[in-house]
């Protein structure tokens, strides 16, 4: 489970919006076929940087970002 590493309710929550604010950034720019693989690794790249993260809008940002680099290797 993703999500499983973080315990405090407020950083949950924030990581499931970060999560669905994302995926509905990138879901179109995803084949159909790889939505449950994508969503999946968005979710375990939104909880690898929720640590760091000052808010959700932040969270977001580092996550599209890292998707963004991850695109142009």
């Amino acid at each position: 489970m993703p999500f499983s590493s973080l315990t405090d309710p407020a950083d949950l929550a924030r990581a499931y919006a970060a999560l669905e604010a994302v995926w509905s950034e990138v879901k179109s720019t995803i084949p159909e076929q790889e939505h449950d693989k994508e969503r999946r690794r968005i979710a375990y790249l939104v909880a690898g940087f929720a640590p760091i993260a000052l808010d959700e809008e932040d969270l977001k940002q580092n996550v599209l970002l890292h998707i963004r680099e991850d695109a142009l290797a």
